[in-house]
């Protein structure tokens, strides 16, 4: 602390002021005039129903959905696309796989508000009209199916696949639809089937 003037007036400077400023400026950030911010966080959802916009297939669409609601259920039962199967609903078969912003992911493991702001691109969305998409041909011509009902899961994962990598072997193909099951057996037709497309696709 600075000595009194001697012609009497106060101090201009304490230590109690210092004090002061120091916690004002741990406060604020060290910044003068500066106001703490708080933490960005994610957004909650109260209970209820929610309407979200989702980009689906090159188009939006609106639907009420509760925060609960998984991608999985809101394409299904909200949005009539009933390609991606409803099967184990633990992310442990990939028979739900579907793209989101070109990557594959287990729809029953998505939130549907969380895939606000991205691209979904279910099997209704590979090819326009009643055209098929060249590794929907692919899994055709080699048989890659018997009942069907893993199908579409493995398509998109195939998909996701050959966008991920421009030429890929048997065992980056296998490594990559190691996440889908399909109890008929057909993996070897399923493999031939994606290789066939990317040798369409170099």
């Amino acid at each position: 602390m600075r000595h009194p003037p001697e012609d009497g007036t106060p101090p201009t400077f304490s230590r109690r002021a210092f004090l002061k400023g120091a916690s004002a400026a741990a406060v604020t950030g060290t910044v003068p005039g500066a106001l703490p911010t708080a933490p960005s966080g994610p957004t909650s959802y109260a209970p209820g129903s929610h309407a979200i916009t989702l980009s689906v297939n090159g188009g939006e669409r609106r639907l009420e959905v509760e925060p609960r609601t998984t991608l999985l259920d809101a394409l299904r039962d909200r949005l009539d696309l009933t390609g991606a199967k409803k099967i184990c609903d633990r992310g442990a078969c990939g028979g739900c796989t579907v793209e989101l912003d070109g990557i594959a992911v287990n729809s029953c493991m998505v939130l549907a508000i969380d895939a606000v702001g991205m691209k979904v691109t279910t099997i209704e969305g590979l090819a326009p009209g009643e055209a098929l998409h060249p590794l929907q041909e692919e899994f055709v011509h080699c048989d890659a199916l018997q009942c069907g009902f893993c199908t579409p899961g493995f398509v998109m994962a195939a998909h996701a696949c050959l966008n991920k990598h421009k030429n890929p072997d048997r065992a980056t193909i296998q490594h990559e639809l190691s996440g889908n099951l399909c109890r008929c057996g057909t993996y070897g037709r399923v493999f031939e089937a994606v290789e066939r497309a990317a040798g369409r696709k170099g």
